[in-house]
């Protein structure tokens, strides 16, 4: 039976970003957004939870079974890994994510000028959305970067797990784990805002309590760096709103008008080498668009986004025809993902 190390070896010398242990099939990574079987064998029941197990403690294995959930992270000298150990149909599984030793600027990444210059505004709210595993939290940590490196401020980070190492440049971040250092978002916010922040950023906006906090914060001079689970710029305003409770919508509205910065929607997209790539489309905020949160449907967001290039404004469209433009994806990737944006 393969170990726990040999397991993340092999994960990580085939570029995988994820791998899953379930039972009565094949242990799989995910390369490239694509899962892919790497063993010939199914696993057992037993095999699969003998090998989940190993990932825990005896104390966590305890909480797992009292929970029927448990995530923890781990790190070990060759790197650092979110791992989520459950029940699945009776069967002990587990999925682990493979965090990134390095951090990678803005520019590795290749994202728009206009992404540097969110990162330098000196108040309100910055939003970067898109679904789940889009590399929201890969954007955040290089606009977090980009702050630490180039500004004398002071940065706090909310987050749940910590997944980037920051350390200390010309300015100071400081890294609070949800459930170590602080017990939720919320709380954690409300505390940075008397712990003297230039920046918070927030990895996760999940409840009201926590938009409502970060808007207010954004709105007396911080900065407030924040992910959210969207599936494009168009539901954002659903979405947030979808949170607030009866009768204060409209209060919501007004507070996105007045903090909202700019929203960074973006897709990793699979490319001709077998790697990713990120496509985004940005929004910045402008007269136009607050008058849209104020009053109208997140639809009309759209038409916004189109005639904002002077803005700094990306489409999807156009991100997405600049990478076939230089053959990084083939035509069918192009058209499956922009598919959605019109």
């Amino acid at each position: 039976m393969i170990s726990r190390r040999q397991l993340l070896e092999h994960a990580k010398s085939q570029g995988a970003t994820d791998i899953h242990i379930c039972a009565n099939t094949p242990i799989h990574f995910r390369i490239g957004g694509k899962l892919v079987p790497v063993t010939k064998e199914k696993l057992s029941p037993q095999q699969s939870r003998d090998l989940a197990l190993e990932l825990l403690t005896d104390e966590q294995r305890k909480l797992l079974e009292e929970r029927l959930d448990y995530d923890l992270m781990l790190a070990d000298e060759s790197g650092r890994y979110r791992v989520n150990v459950g029940y699945f149909d009776g069967h002990v599984g587990a999925t682990i994510r493979i965090l990134p030793t390095q951090l990678r600027a803005i520019k590795e990444l290749l994202l728009p000028d206009t992404v540097r210059d969110l990162a330098h505004r000196r108040k309100g709210l910055v939003l970067i959305t898109g679904a789940t595993s889009q590399g929201k939290t890969t954007t955040l940590a290089a606009m977090i970067d980009e702050v630490n490196a180039t500004q004398e401020k002071h940065v706090i980070t909310i987050e749940d797990p910590i997944e980037y190492v920051h350390v200390n440049k010309l300015g100071i971040v400081r890294q609070r784990e949800i459930g170590k250092d602080t017990q939720n978002f919320h709380t954690g916010l409300r505390a940075a805002l008397r712990q003297d922040p230039d920046v918070i950023a927030i990895g996760e906006m999940r409840d009201y309590e926590t938009i409502k906090i970060a808007l207010t914060a954004s709105e007396t001079g911080v900065l407030v760096l924040s992910t959210l689970h969207v599936i494009s710029i168009d539901k954002i305003l659903e979405r947030l709103l979808s949170y607030a409770p009866g009768g204060d919508e409209e209060q919501l509205r007004f507070l996105l008008a007045e903090s909202l910065q700019g929203i960074i929607h973006q897709e990793l997209v699979p490319t001709v080498d077998g790697k990713q790539r990120v496509a985004c489309e940005i929004l910045v905020i402008t007269s136009a668009a607050k008058n849209i949160i104020r009053r109208k449907d997140g639809f009309f967001l759209r038409s916004v986004i189109e005639t904002g290039k002077k803005h700094g404004m990306v489409t999807m469209e156009e991100s997405i025809t600049g990478l076939l433009e230089q053959k990084v994806i083939t035509e069918g990737v192009a058209k499956s993902i922009l598919a959605n944006y019109r």
